[in-house]
């Protein structure tokens, strides 16, 4: 297809793929009203939990209620589905506590096939994408400066359409291992998408390759879970959505197992036949994600390692055993397995196997996830290196959102196949959300292994809390037409109400009565309420004991309200920050920028320059290795 006879014909927007980031990019695009085309292998595992059986945890529960809080899909689905919940780091400081729950993995794909299916503006085909065709392609197949045009499935269709979301997954040139077997799949059983990586990388795209695994499955019924340790879960269940108002749901038990010397010796004997130590896989996996192998090798000092045995569904009998993860053979699987405390007779449905797959440098992408090579194509997901659900969702919702703002922008040009002048993308600082940080990070340092979210990775995690999520980001994604209307006003009368206690709190005086009623108030007689709550060993319980008037207000509102008076100083602090950070970020790169033209700046800056295009000079001074000196020229060179 040539860009003299191309024309817009079947799709505003194309998502290939229909795991994490494919169900939030299609619905993202959909809700939008752009006319969206999902592309995925087997319509019968959207939404499918490849590996655990949960969502959230550190920083990944804070992505998924910013996923929610922007209009996405994926907090909903959880609170359908969810079994089980906890609080993380209940102990530490708010800005690193987070949701996780145990999920329905069955429901859950179910629950998100039909939220796709009953979307107004989005279409669901079967095939396989094994070509993007674009603008500006060269005899040879590289592409500069293209446009999307197409895909090209397997069947040999071509759907067109003015932008195309790659959300591929484990899936592209991927290849699983157990032991001495191997086969061209993206997950046990499931064809792998044999084509487009190659075809992408005969495009002029810098590829890689990375792996992850997953561990073996057992039936519960072969276990003697009596002799295991439960995990407790927190009594009440929250929703990771600000639109579910409360979950009443049976909790699901969890239990917690440890390997064993036995199991270590079992492993030890079956290096050799382990593809991950024999040369087979070349990929580099998950640093904190590592197999059972990998970690008795890395640490022989350690005489056990901690499991979770987690169920996969409240109608399934199969048990999900966490940090068990294996590509060694099956009967060695079988060996190891039977050593566990409880395991001596159990049963494995579903081997352990690790999965290596074709990724694409995210170096070569933009703050919106478009390719610099071909405009109108983004990229979401484990493509772009990361790993996780929620990593997965997050970028899902800006791919998805960015390719409807595109396509929309596509609408008003007079020469189908030419980069619209309009389009003005839909992006996230670091300040305002964890998602910002990932796709910063992701474009700024590019990745040499699976990306996981910490909260570490944050410098502004205070601001990041996951109970503000909505107050970062809902009215944006109101603005652009992705908020209902219901959500933006329940924040509104959310902020007003933490206002109205908080300035309540500041008037109230701590009196003689009430510091004799409560002696831990004495210290702070003739202060105001807010002023006590600096005080660490003030609590919320004993304000609101002392305040009758706070019954008037949720849960959820004396909480918040706490939380900004007793750290307010703090949060001052790292907004003055912010402020300097974002005078750096409005401070924009021209796209094609000459920096050859630039005297001053080290041969090395200028290469990783060169390298990464930075947008802004903050994106600038955070690639590693730019000198400040070169920064300093930089800022001269732009102005």
């Amino acid at each position: 297809m040539s860009a003299m006879n191309f024309r817009y014909s079947d799709y505003d927007v194309i998502v290939v793929g229909g795991g994490h980031a494919g169900i939030e990019a299609s619905l993202a695009a959909a809700r939008l009203g752009a006319h969206t085309l999902l592309i995925t292998q087997t319509v019968d595992t959207i939404g499918r939990m490849s590996c655990n059986p949960s969502i959230g945890g550190v920083s990944k529960g804070n992505i998924v209620r910013e996923i929610d809080a922007l209009g996405g899909e994926m907090g909903k689905l959880a609170d359908a589905c969810m079994i089980q919940y906890r609080l993380l780091n209940k102990s530490r400081g708010p800005a690193v506590q987070s949701p996780r729950i145990q999920a329905d993995k069955f429901l859950y794909a179910q629950t998100a096939q039909y939220t796709l299916e009953k979307e107004k503006n989005l279409h669901i085909y079967q095939d396989t994408v094994v070509d993007v065709i674009s603008s500006q392609t060269a005899e040879s197949g590289v592409v500069e400066n293209g446009s999307v045009q197409a895909v090209l499935t397997a069947r040999g269709r071509t759907i067109s359409a003015r932008a195309v979301v790659l959300t591929t997954g484990t899936f592209m040139e991927g290849k699983i291992y157990i032991g001495e077997f191997e086969a061209e799949e993206g997950r046990l059983g499931e064809k792998a998408a044999i084509g487009l990586g190659t075809a992408l990388a005969r495009k002029g795209f810098t590829m890689g390759r990375l792996k992850t695994g997953t561990p073996c499955r057992v039936l519960r019924k072969s276990v003697d879970l009596s002799v295991l340790e439960i995990q407790e879960a927190d009594a009440v269940m929250r929703p990771f959505s600000f639109d579910t108002a409360e979950i009443f749901r049976p909790s699901a038990v969890c239990y917690v197992c440890y390997t064993n010397e036995h199991t270590h010796e079992v492993i030890r004997q079956n290096f050799h036949r382990s593809p991950l130590f024999s040369g087979k896989i070349h990929a580099t996996g998950a640093r904190y994600c590592p197999s059972i192998e990998d970690k008795v090798r890395k640490f022989p000092e350690r005489t056990r390692h901690q499991l979770y045995i987690e169920p996969e569904g409240l109608m399934s009998d199969e048990l999900y055993i966490n940090g068990f993860s294996s590509s060694l053979p099956e009967d060695v699987q079988d060996q190891m397995l039977r050593t566990l405390t409880g395991f001596a007779d159990a049963v494995i449905t579903r081997p352990a196997y690790a999965v290596d797959y074709a990724v694409i440098s995210p170096l070569q992408l933009g703050p919106d996830l478009q390719t610099r090579r071909i405009a109108g194509l983004f990229t979401a997901g484990q493509i772009n290196g990361t790993s996780g659900y929620e990593e997965a969702g997050g970028q899902g919702l800006i791919a998805g959102i960015n390719a409807a703002l595109y396509s929309r922008a596509c609408s008003t040009q007079p020469q189908p196949g030419t980069r619209p002048a309009a389009y003005e993308p839909f992006t996230l600082r670091r300040d305002e959300a964890y998602i910002g940080v990932m796709i910063d990070d992701l474009i700024t340092q590019g990745v040499d292994e699976p990306y996981r979210m910490f909260t570490a990775r944050a410098e502004y995690r205070l601001k990041l809390r996951h109970d503000t999520a909505d107050e970062r980001l809902t009215e944006r994604a109101f603005r652009i037409g992705l908020q209902k209307q219901s959500s933006f006003t329940r924040l509104q009368e959310k902020l007003a109400q933490r206002g109205e206690l908080i300035e309540h709190w500041r008037e109230r005086k701590i009196t003689g009565s009430l510091a004799e009623a409560e002696p831990a108030l004495q210290c702070h007689l003739g202060k105001s309420f807010a002023d006590a709550l600096h005080d660490p060993l003030i609590s919320l319980e004993l304000i609101c004991r002392c305040d009758p008037e706070s019954t008037r207000y949720s849960d959820a509102i004396k909480t918040a309200a706490e939380l900004e008076i007793r750290y307010e100083h703090y949060i001052i602090a790292q907004d003055k920050r912010i402020d300097k950070m974002k005078k750096m970020e409005t401070s924009r790169i021209p796209a094609n920028f000459n920096y050859d033209a630039v005297s001053g700046l080290s041969t090395e800056s200028l290469a990783r320059l060169k390298k990464v295009m930075p947008a802004t000079i903050g994106q600038a001074s955070r690639i590693p290795g730019i000198r400040p000196s070169d920064i300093m020229v930089l800022m001269v060179a732009i102005k």
